[in-house]
């Protein structure tokens, strides 16, 4: 057996494993990137990059169907071979050899296999024994979850790597769960031509968001020709012969479609590490420290990403990345922004886009919360760009402090306004500052004058 010896160890090569290997590389460390299938992780190929690609035809096409002049030109929809043709591309056809020379550059040695832990800073990855002088680093991410519905396993549903690799266009989707990958999935493959239907047991889309988001995305939805059934439990599931699946209600209703996506949440990737041999609990959430150290690991273990379950989005992940590096290296670093409401989009017709609290939960936490709506059209900008289209977009004041702890945007293509918010929430600026960032004319960015005004400034 191989020994090697490096200053730090990271498991798992998606965006937040490669984020902190290079900038440990970059404080000249010696470091080990360990990867058992492909360099750039699930948000590269089987999550954001290749269900971004399915949306934003369809997307496309409901803007220009707004613009007089440009929509009498247009086709029927989206070509969903030439569509699907280019979310291969996006993804490299699953391969991740583009991804080596970055790598290479950085002198990051990558390490092929599982790893599973033999001590406090030592892992085993196939024949290779890897010890690490300072730390591992654990960004194992997660997998999609399948419930204990009686026969779905068996049925063998899709999850979100099938739904968004598929090399055809499923005559008949059914999608169990209608948080952001359900919803996000419906709008894509309803737009290439899929019947779709939603199945949520709650009683609305989009369950941690906004009421009024989750209203108008499912408006969206249905306005496209997906069926949206929420407060709707399925009880069991079955593939016959002939490939069909049936997926039942409780309350007696049958649904057969042809395909069946199960996108009701997120498991972490724990349970295979041997975690136990380095001192930490395996098999569940990774609890750590602001400084991204697993507990009891008094430093030799950190977790970052989806796997410590602080915030299951990708660029908290490499917000996280950076955070442990730089505490390795010795620098002063602790994370705070990825407790709360972290910065969101859902990518649906209309786009949800937010960032820190909702009234509800501000209420929760004892803010005195005020909520300021406004329609995300009324402003010029709103004539070039999502013309005429519903949408509403919300701060959260607390009233106490003066500043906003909370925002959100319900629009077309509204996703791009949501970093001016995050900077607010984050910096905690006072809404007396705020009304001095002037926002040009006319740009949809006008909508933080509409905000201002109706709160009284």
């Amino acid at each position: 057996m191989a020994e090697r010896e490096f200053d730090v160890i990271v498991i798992g090569g998606g965006p937040a494993g490669e984020v902190a290997a290079g900038r440990l590389a970059g404080g000249d460390l010696a470091v080990a990137l360990v990867e058992q299938h492909l360099v750039g992780g699930e948000c590269s190929y089987y999550a954001c990059m290749p269900s971004k690609a399915l949306l934003r035809p369809g997307e496309l096409v409901a803007e220009v169907d707004r613009v007089p002049g440009v929509r009498e030109r247009l086709d029927d929809g989206p070509d969903a071979e030439a569509v699907l043709r280019r979310r291969d591309e996006v993804i490299h056809d699953r391969d991740d050899s583009s991804q080596l020379p970055w790598l290479e550059s950085r002198g990051i040695e990558l390490v092929r296999g599982r790893a599973e832990f033999t001590g406090e800073r030592s892992v085993t990855v196939g024949p290779d024994d890897l010890r690490a002088r300072r730390a591992v680093i654990i960004a194992t991410g997660t997998a999609a979850a399948v419930p204990p519905i009686e026969g779905l396993a068996e049925a063998r549903p899709w999850t979100n790597r099938e739904a968004t690799t598929a090399e055809r266009v499923p005559g008949r989707l059914l999608i169990l769960g209608g948080g952001v990958v359900g919803v996000e999935l419906a709008q894509a493959w309803s737009s290439l031509g899929s019947s779709v239907t939603v199945v949520e047991a709650e009683p609305r889309i989009l369950v941690t968001e906004e009421p009024f988001a989750s209203e108008e995305v499912g408006a969206g939805l249905r306005e496209g020709g997906v069926d949206v059934r929420t407060g709707a439990r399925a009880v069991g599931a079955s593939r016959g012969e002939g490939g069909q699946v049936s997926l039942t209600l409780e309350g007696g209703d049958e649904l057969r479609v042809d395909e069946l996506l199960v996108a009701v949440g997120r498991r972490p990737r724990s349970d295979d590490l041997a975690l136990e041999v380095a001192g930490a609990k395996g098999g569940g959430y990774l609890e750590v420290d602001d400084r991204l150290r697993v507990a009891g690991s008094e430093g030799r273990l950190y977790a970052i990403g989806d796997v410590n379950g602080r915030s299951l989005l990708t660029h908290m992940g490499k917000y996280q990345a950076r955070i442990a590096a730089d505490d390795i290296l010795g620098k002063d670093a602790a994370a705070f922004a990825d407790k709360i409401g972290s910065p969101r989009v859902v990518f649906t017709e209309p786009q949800v886009a937010a960032v820190g609290r909702t009234l509800a939960g501000a209420e929760e936490a004892g803010i005195r919360a005020r909520a300021v709506d406004v329609q995300t059209s009324a402003n010029a900008g709103a004539s070039f760009v999502g013309r005429n289209a519903p949408g509403t977009s919300r701060i959260v004041v607390d009233e106490d402090r003066g500043v906003i702890v909370g925002a959100t945007f319900v629009g077309p293509e509204i996703a791009e306004s949501l970093q001016a918010a995050t900077i607010a929430v984050v910096g905690e600026v006072p809404m007396e500052r705020l009304a001095h960032a002037v926002p040009a004319f006319p740009t949809r960015n006008e909508i933080w004058l509409n905000l201002l005004e109706a709160y009284g400034l």
